[in-house]
């Protein structure tokens, strides 16, 4: 009987909540996990305890696993001056555009002056989603994989659906750039890693690779998730008309269509594994290639 009236105390502390915020998009929710009590989520979110329990309507400190709490963002707003743009705004808070417009509802780059404008958080937290990557979440918030690491103290790019993650979020468009540069570095690092694997149909481990299973296991290690044949991988990304280091090239071999890829290293070489050599580098000008290249297309 206890439990039916927390459930039902629960559902109606959680239907408070979603309409003292509606759809705030700086309002995060979390699940209380066990032993969890208010004043370490207050530490954990920067939050005040007080906030948390407006937030929730929440009469008492008693929490309980299981138990659904939205977390109160902390906001600042600005008024529109004469002149002022979103980039001009963003420039000042240390947030992106991206951000600003989100914040706001915005659906143009159109403000005048006297409107309000809510400006959120540049630290933020983020419930990692089934499906999520590193790379995904890095590209959401415009941040780094290597400062999501950092500020979480993670080893490596495994994360979990629950995970709650601490974003610091940049307003500098250039860093992102600079970092899928690296990213692409990276890549091509992490590849080259395992010259010589031998060629195994259906392998996906450095214990042997096909095709597919060499770049889904790369870019796995390295953040990015992309789908595990290469006719489908060819479906996704970004058609590009010179490959850039770290872009994908793609073959039409045994079959009509995409049958074969590897990753462009530049000067026209791309790193495959291939069904006779295993993980090699090859030459996209070889007469064997050459005739069979069919494009390329970037993935981040």
């Amino acid at each position: 009987m206890k439990k039916t009236i927390r459930k039902v105390v629960a559902l109606t502390t959680g239907i408070a909540a979603t309409l003292a915020f509606g759809t705030s998009v700086n309002a995060q929710m979390i699940t209380v996990q066990s032993g969890d009590t208010l004043w370490e989520l207050s530490q954990k979110y920067h939050v005040s305890v007080d906030e948390i329990k407006t937030a929730n309507r929440l009469n008492s400190d008693m929490l309980y696993a299981g138990q659904t709490l939205h977390i109160p963002a902390k906001e600042n707003t600005h008024t529109v001056q004469s002149g002022e743009t979103l980039w001009i705004i963003s420039q000042k808070y240390n947030i992106t555009v991206t951000q600003l417009k989100a914040a706001n509802n915005l659906t143009s780059n159109t403000i005048y002056a006297g409107q309000k404008l809510t400006i959120p958080s540049n630290g933020t937290t983020y419930t990692v989603q089934p499906g999520d990557s590193l790379w995904k979440i890095s590209q959401k918030f415009g941040v780094s994989i290597t400062a999501i690491q950092s500020q979480n103290n993670l080893s490596s790019h495994y994360i979990y659906p629950g995970q709650v993650l601490s974003i610091q979020k940049t307003a500098h468009p250039q860093a992102v750039q600079v970092n899928t540069a690296n990213l692409a570095d990276k890549m091509i690092t992490t590849a080259k890693q395992y010259m010589g694997t031998p060629y195994v149909w259906g392998g996906t481990s450095p214990s042997g690779f096909d095709c597919s299973g060499f770049l889904h296991y790369v870019f796995l290690q390295n953040g990015v998730t992309i789908p595990r044949t290469v006719a489908t991988i060819y479906e996704k990304g970004t058609h590009v008309a010179s490959p850039s280091r770290g872009d994908l090239v793609f073959f039409e071999t045994y079959k009509e269509g995409p049958s074969h890829a590897g990753i462009y290293l530049g000067n026209g070489q791309f790193i495959h594994a291939s069904s006779s050599k295993g993980v090699t580098i090859s030459s996209m000008n070889n007469p064997y290639w050459s005739p069979r290249y069919l494009g390329a297309k970037s993935y981040y």
